[in-house]
């Protein structure tokens, strides 16, 4: 049995959030798998203080899936949640081949805007359905990876 939803935003508002929040959530999901897939890959000198940030980044990662997914739930709909689901609606890109701990950051680094990007696109919906809850989430979401981003773009300066 189905039961209405009566949250005062609008079933087509909601609907439109929530394909925003189903982009945001396949970049996410995407981007952990390819963070801890270089977690267990990266090679070189800074193997270790690599190896550790990575996972620091992929768990981060991890609890920010479950939070956009039951966000989307929360909102009435149902949240993409296989491989083939995320591989249509996400920017951020699988990784190939056997890039080096440089290319890792940097491709991290540029995955982490794209995310920043996808968050900030839902922003106007969420803004006119007056829809608190999300804003604070995507508000959380964008200043995470923004600060990720920078601390990997450092990383790549000097």
């Amino acid at each position: 049995m189905s039961t209405q939803i009566d949250i005062g935003i609008p079933q087509a508002q909601r609907q439109a959030i929530a394909d925003g929040l189903n982009r945001l959530l396949a970049d996410t999901y995407t981007l952990y798998l390819k963070t801890h897939n270089f977690h267990w890959n990266v090679e070189g000198p800074m193997f270790n203080s690599l190896h550790l940030m990575f996972e620091t980044q992929y768990d981060e990662l991890a609890l920010a899936v479950d939070l956009i997914a039951e966000r989307i739930r929360a909102l009435g709909f149902r949240a993409p949640g296989s491989y083939r689901e995320f591989a249509a609606l996400a920017r951020v890109e699988d990784a190939s081949g056997e890039p080096s701990a440089s290319e890792m950051i940097a491709q991290l680094m540029r995955d982490q805007e794209t995310v920043v990007r996808t968050a900030r696109e839902v922003f106007p919906l969420v803004d006119e359905a007056h829809d608190e809850p999300t804003a604070d989430l995507l508000t959380q979401r964008m200043q995470i990876h923004e600060k990720t981003a920078w601390m990997l773009r450092s990383m790549l300066s000097g």
